[in-house]
């Protein structure tokens, strides 16, 4: 792991501050290298930094108390997330097989045309009012 990783997650507050050697070098002990392990498995399953902070956190502050169901409940709330943007990804991947499929060559063309198979109008009036033509042009200028 690169220096500048763990001086980061050092101010990010994610590793404690290690004791130095005489000749200034740092010290990690091994609770430093088992939470790097737990930092990047966190980040392999797709956990941001805040989120493996707020985790960490929360298991700092047990002190041996009844596990927390924190984790549980982001894991759900994360596992929701991946499987939003895979339909998403999974809608992507059927347009580009379609656009494919019907020989599609010149977005400008394409777009232009009824029998277009990608979703144009449904990407531009998603999350809007719907637009026309003539809503996009310049006003004239006085």
């Amino acid at each position: 792991m690169h220096r500048e990783t763990l001086r980061y997650y050092e101010r990010r507050g994610l590793l404690a501050t290690p004791e130095r050697s005489p000749g200034g070098h740092r010290i990690y002990p091994e609770e430093a290298v088992t939470a790097l392990r737990i930092i990047k498995a966190a980040q392999r399953l797709g956990f941001t930094l805040d989120e493996i902070s707020d985790l960490l956190d929360v298991g700092r502050h047990r002190h041996g108390k009844r596990p927390n169901a924190g984790l549980r409940a982001q894991a759900v709330a994360k596992l929701a997330e991946v499987d939003a943007r895979i339909a998403d990804l999974q809608t992507i991947r059927a347009n580009v097989v379609s656009a494919l499929d019907a020989g599609c060559d010149d977005l400008a063309i394409c777009g232009s045309t009824s029998c277009c198979p990608l979703p144009f109008v449904d990407i531009a009036t998603a999350g809007s009012t719907e637009r026309t033509a003539a809503d996009l042009e310049e006003p004239a200028s006085s």
